[in-house]
């Protein structure tokens, strides 16, 4: 059902908090709603997450709250999970640029997409907006307006008044470390994968990888290389899981970990015993905001945020407070884009929320959902096989045309691929009928000029 519209507008002066891909997406949209905007951006640069850095935390698990914080979590190695055509924003599409200093792979590396963001900031001319080695320290209500302090580089700290504030922070540089039973006997060292780089530390070691999605099947294929043995520990295989992995020779797979014991060794599900030099947790991470002071309204429990209609609109405080790219396993880009868009577009009165009443009814409804299908409160927000439902809802809202039909199934079929092929995926696929269906869409809406070179 269409939301109701308005032919009213408002310009306000919103603030936007982070200049990385989501922060991107609603700068430019809001923008042309022709709201002013104001972008916060602790980095010297736009991209956020994709701003490689060599530096790490001293913490290297990152629990140390007075740590001293490196926001990326990129390592030298990664290559994106999906295809990049499907990867990119809507009109701006992810594909290859004839300079020989970019990365023109299906499956391009962390720099091309760095690369990639700061072309959307050029053409759209973002920056200006933007002032960078700023911190926001403190978001608080005052009156029907929003204060912001933020603190500079030189340490001079400002406060200033605005009508909204958009929260695009991204969810990867607050780690999430596995529970397991004897550890803190354990003589071995830890590592969150926030704090890793490259594989080199690992060399001629005994390593136990926590985690086998994205960053777990990487960084265990990365560490292969120079280590005596990785050892893969997964909560989502059967317990009695133990097996070798193709593409490698000291590559296994196992259950979760049972135990660690103060001998420094390492006990799974399976009955397995590894004497072990290192446990590297690719285990996720947590929503954190803490500069935000919602008097309590706004919780983060078990990584589930709320209360949050639709996963941007807190029901009290909407639409003057908004959060941009909460959801995983989705199309992240193209989902920034059309949250922007409709944040956008409802705080300048062109589109209208339902009443406080109804959005709280359906954050209720999407927690029963959840219950009932007894998935813990950390799977809130992941998307995975609604996310087309999810994605055409805000689509719809806003008039923006459905998700296409070729992104849809590259999407899923990337995810297939990288569950199924994770040491082959990103080189070996079986739908190039979907790479031209998407560069002739390109070419349809006059994207781009010429095709890739085959």
């Amino acid at each position: 059902m269409a939301p109701a519209c308005s032919s009213r507008t408002n310009s306000l002066h919103v603030a936007v908090i982070g200049a990385g891909a989501a922060g991107l997406a609603a700068t430019r949209e809001l923008r042309r709603e022709s709201h002013s905007v104001v972008v916060f951006e602790r980095d010297t640069q736009v991209g956020g997450l994709w701003v490689y850095t060599p530096q790490t935390e001293p913490d290297p698990l990152s629990l140390d709250p007075n740590r001293t914080v490196v926001h990326s979590s990129v390592y030298e190695s990664l290559r994106t999970n999906l295809p990049r055509e499907c990867m990119g924003y809507r009109d701006f599409p992810f594909v290859p640029r004839n300079n020989e200093s970019r990365d023109p792979r299906r499956y391009p590396s962390h720099r091309e997409v760095l690369a990639y963001l700061r072309d959307f900031a050029r053409e759209f001319k973002l920056e200006e907006m933007v002032r960078f080695e700023t911190e926001v320290v403190c978001v608080e209500r005052d009156g029907r307006k929003w204060k912001i302090r933020s603190r500079s580089s030189d340490g001079i700290f400002r406060d200033e008044i605005f009508d909204s504030v958009v929260v695009c922070n991204g969810h990867y540089t607050e780690p999430r470390v596995a529970h397991v039973p004897g550890i803190d006997s354990w003589p071995g060292k830890q590592v969150h994968s926030h704090n890793y780089r490259v594989p080199d530390p690992f060399k001629d070691q005994v390593v136990v990888v926590i985690g086998n999605f994205a960053s777990g099947s990487d960084i265990s294929r990365d560490i292969t290389g120079v280590a005596k043995e990785v050892h893969i520990a997964s909560r989502s295989n059967p317990s009695e899981t133990y097996k070798k992995l193709p593409g490698s020779n000291n590559l296994w797979l196992h259950s979760m970990i049972e135990s660690a014991r103060k001998d420094g060794s390492i006990i799974f599900q399976n009955g397995k015993v590894v004497q072990a030099d290192t446990i590297v947790h690719c285990t996720g991470y947590k929503y954190h905001f803490p500069f935000l002071n919602t008097n309590g309204y706004i919780t983060v429990e078990d990584n589930c945020v709320g209360p949050l209609y639709k996963h941007v609109f807190p029901p009290a405080l909407a639409p003057r407070l908004s959060f941009i790219g909460l959801p995983w396993m989705t199309l992240q880009f193209f989902m920034f884009e059309l949250q922007s868009k409709w944040v956008a577009a409802v705080l300048s009165g062109r589109v209208t929320l339902p009443s406080e009443d109804k959005m709280m009814e359906d954050v209720t409804a999407l927690y029963a959902e959840r219950d009932a299908n007894k998935l813990p409160k950390r799977y809130t927000h992941k998307l995975g096989e609604c996310q087309v439902d999810y994605l055409n809802w805000i689509a719809e809202q806003v008039g923006a045309p459905p998700v296409e039909q070729w992104r849809a199934e590259e999407v899923n079929g990337g995810y297939l691929r990288l569950a199924t092929q994770s040491d082959t995926f990103r080189d070996k696929w079986d739908d190039d009928h979907l790479v031209l269906e998407a560069y002739e869409d390109f070419l349809r809406q006059k994207l781009i000029s010429v095709l890739p070179d085959e």
